[in-house]
């Protein structure tokens, strides 16, 4: 008969209390990365006829700090009955401010998962099962060696020149049904991630499949008699032929509704916010001429560096030197906006586009960075966000906002300030327009236009009007940057 007992406490006692001899913790256990779940109970079951012994591990999703008590679960990349090595991804979770991956702090079997994907998880809870075996002892330090999983099945655990192939469990058995080996197939999905899709784009290659057709199916084509049969006069007598009726479109569509969650979720909250902010609106019109010649000269300097120089840069730059004689803007009023705290660091952020929604991470410390430092942190902004992989320190913090509508489309926008800042700016696209030069001259000039919005509790017209005035003459001559540059 087994017996079984139900020990709570660290890791190490429990082993102790189990088997005993030396223990030595792993030395790869980085709880500094990511947020990791911590195991609550261990549940020892042993056998009297059998030297058995299972730890089963509850592990919790811990505080990932920003006040954040809920994420969403996005993604599962294991199933119940998996086995899994430490440092294994077990899933991704989604929080109003950025997407955590957990991954496994043990080598075992999953035994339950709490969670659906896209429902939500609560910080404390449960999150997942994992029984190990405490037969097996963790190495010393001195013979930890990192070395790749081992496949076991070819279709469930496949590698690309000793990487794990990155796939759900749904897609790997659509594959293992198949008979498509994952080695063979290109995913598009983030970070390499075969999808089903591409799943289904390999079998049609393949097989000539066709692939699952849309909901809305669309009319045929309406039949054109030929050119011979115009213009043959129809015979009296004789019956016409029956005219093709073109079938009616199918449509299956049905509505549906879901609860707004991650960054969607957040965004609810700062536009509610912002709603209590008396916004004051100003436009204006720059002249970029001489900064488009700048930067086709500077393009191929920076593109050698491995860097893609686009305007932001300098507007980004310019702002900040702008921030320097209006310290203002670059403040923040309390909830009850009795206090004002200036912002000694230039933290500009960038109001982004991703699939994930609308996303805002800053550059900090504008104010000692150079155009180029700018443009470096702009590239990997920019790459973070196209993967969904910005974190809590790049999307917090901001002090003063820019954003680049114009690059999507569009001359004048409304932008709305995000609180606790009190100013933005919306820049609209750059076009080719005719302007009258000092000579009374038609000319040809890159005119670009833009939009600021401050909180008018603190921020009066004459100082936005100032601001932005000294804003565009740095970019309309950008020599006169060279001056203020440190």
């Amino acid at each position: 008969m087994a017996a079984a007992f139900t020990v709570r406490g660290p890791f190490t006692s429990m082993r102790r209390l189990v088997r005993p001899g030396p223990v030595t913790r792993n030395p790869k256990c980085r709880g500094s990365e990511l947020p990791v779940c911590q195991p609550a109970t261990c549940t020892v079951t042993r056998s009297s006829s059998l030297a058995l012994e299972r730890w089963s591990f509850v592990f919790k999703l811990s505080d990932i700090g920003e006040g954040i008590m809920e994420v969403t679960v996005k993604e599962w990349y294991v199933k119940e009955g998996d086995k899994v090595s430490q440092f294994d991804s077990i899933c991704e979770v989604q929080s109003d401010k950025a997407s955590v991956t957990i991954t496994s702090r043990y080598d075992g079997v999953i035994r339950k998962l709490y969670y659906d994907v896209d429902t939500i998880a609560l910080v404390g809870s449960p999150l997942v099962d994992i029984e190990t075996d405490p037969g097996h002892e963790v190495a010393p330090e001195k013979d930890v060696v990192e070395t790749p999983a081992v496949s076991l099945d070819e279709h469930t655990h496949q590698e690309i020149k000793g990487l794990k192939t990155q796939a759900t469990p749904a897609v790997r058995r659509l594959a293992m049904e198949n008979n498509i080996k994952l080695s063979e197939v290109l995913g598009t999905g983030r970070d390499g991630r075969i999808l089903k899709e591409d799943i289904l784009n390999f079998l049609s290659k393949q097989t000539g499949a066709i692939l699952p057709h849309q909901e809305i199916r669309p009319p045929p084509p309406p039949l054109t008699p030929a050119p011979a049969a115009l213009s043959k006069p129809r015979e009296k007598g004789l019956p016409s032929a029956p005219q093709p009726v073109a079938p009616k479109p199918v449509f299956t569509g049905k509505d549906h509704t879901e609860p707004l969650k991650g960054f969607h979720k957040a965004m609810v909250r700062t536009m509610t916010a912002a709603l209590k902010i008396p916004h004051f609106g100003y436009c204006d019109e720059v002249d970029v001429t001489q900064l488009a010649r700048l930067r086709a000269d500077l393009k191929d300097v920076a593109k050698a560096r491995g860097v893609k120089l686009s305007f932001m840069p300098f507007f980004i730059k310019a702002a900040s030197l702008g921030l320097l004689h209006f310290p203002i803007l670059n403040a923040s009023v309390d909830e009850g906006c009795q206090n004002i705290t200036y912002k000694a660091a230039h933290n500009i952020g960038l109001a982004m586009d991703t699939s994930q929604g609308l996303l805002v991470p800053n550059v900090k410390n504008v104010q000692v960075l150079s155009v180029f430092d700018i443009a470096v942190e702009l590239n990997r902004l920019q790459a973070l966000g196209a993967s969904g992989q910005l974190g809590t320190a790049d999307l917090t913090g901001g002090t003063f906002t820019l954003s680049n509508i114009g690059s999507i489309g569009g001359t004048y926008a409304k932008p709305v300030i995000l609180p606790p800042e009190v100013a933005i700016g919306a820049l609209g696209k750059v076009q080719i327009l005719p302007r009258f030069n000092s000579k009374d001259e038609v000319v040809k000039a890159h005119i670009m236009n833009v939009s600021w919005s401050a909180d008018h509790r603190i921020v009066d017209g004459a100082t936005m009007s100032r601001f932005s005035n000294l804003w565009r003459s740095y970019l309309e001559n950008p020599a006169a940057m060279v001056l203020d540059l440190k």
